[in-house]
């Protein structure tokens, strides 16, 4: 019976990425407070050579492989050739990370991952180390995609998040679930937004953000570059946001049951859903995750 069970055993995980100083580290610490509240095993990996300020406690970090520092003194690196060396060195030795993350039966993992932003959208280390998690730990995950909604106040830097969103979300062919992270600070500068809050979350009618753009020499020369970039955003209409505030049990609540219907998690029977509930389905949520029930 325990053979079978384990053979059946599912892996299910959520990759956190972002530009840094989007909350990453902040976000994988709450989230996995909320996880083991509702009664799930949580597996916390750390990706990031370079994160010297963890807030968690990780149950595996890349630096018990390969030491950032130290990979800078030996091969005269900065930091970021240094990380993208440390990344290379992991997915040669992928085994090292497979063979932890197999031993973990029926976990919800999650991956904190560097914030620079060329690994994922440029870089190809990355892309094949998540090929592997899925194909050989047949690891079901989605992507946490986490945005600063500050950028929200600028119409050119809301069009560079979601060229940012976007081209994670080609490179990467995961289900992606897309955070504005700091919403508390967003309220407070409210005032700055020219939209009301669905227009960034749903992503709307950009072509209103080509009239917020600043008249000057520079924009002028960039016109036709910014109305092609909102041109392939709206085409592909890949892109939304889900707002979320990391601080906030219920907020994030909220973008657990939207992960759980991205990785699958939610088609588990474990958690005392009816199985016949197609409603628990297409909402993500069982009785022991309401929020009601905290």
């Amino acid at each position: 019976m325990t053979q079978k069970f384990l053979s059946a055993a599912k892996y299910y995980g959520q990759l956190v990425l972002g530009p840094p100083g989007a909350g990453k580290t902040t976000y994988c610490n709450e989230m996995s407070k909320v996880l083991r509240k509702i009664g799930r095993k949580v597996i916390i990996v750390n990706l990031d050579p370079a994160n010297d300020n963890i807030t968690y406690k990780a149950d595996v970090d890349i630096r018990d492989l390969v030491i950032l520092e130290e990979v800078m003194d030996q091969y005269n690196l900065g930091p970021n050739g240094a990380l993208l060396y440390c990344m290379e060195y992991l997915e040669k030795n992928i085994d090292w990370l497979l063979n932890l993350i197999k031993g973990e039966h029926s976990a919800n993992f999650i991956f904190d991952l560097p914030g620079q932003v060329e690994l994922y959208c440029h870089h190809e280390a990355l892309s094949n180390i998540l090929t592997k998690l899925v194909t050989e730990v047949k690891l079901q995950m989605c992507i946490v995609h986490l945005i600063d909604s500050h950028n929200c106040t600028d119409a050119g830097k809301f069009i560079a998040a979601l060229m940012l969103s976007l081209s994670a979300m080609l490179k990467i062919g995961l289900p992606h679930v897309n955070l504005l992270t700091k919403v508390d600070l967003l309220r407070r500068h409210s005032d700055k937004l020219e939209f009301g809050i669905d227009f960034y979350t749903e992503v709307l009618d950009l072509n209103y953000l080509l009239d917020s753009l600043d008249g000057g020499i520079f924009t002028k020369k960039y016109k036709k570059l910014n109305e092609a970039l909102i041109s392939i955003i709206e085409d592909y209409s890949l892109v939304s946001f889900q707002l979320v505030d990391i601080y906030n049990e219920k907020s994030l609540i909220k973008v657990k049951n939207i992960i759980d219907k991205a990785n699958g998690f939610v088609f588990k029977s474990e958690e005392g859903r009816h199985i016949n509930s197609m409603l628990a389905c297409a909402m993500g949520v069982t009785d022991k995750d309401s929020f009601d029930n905290f």
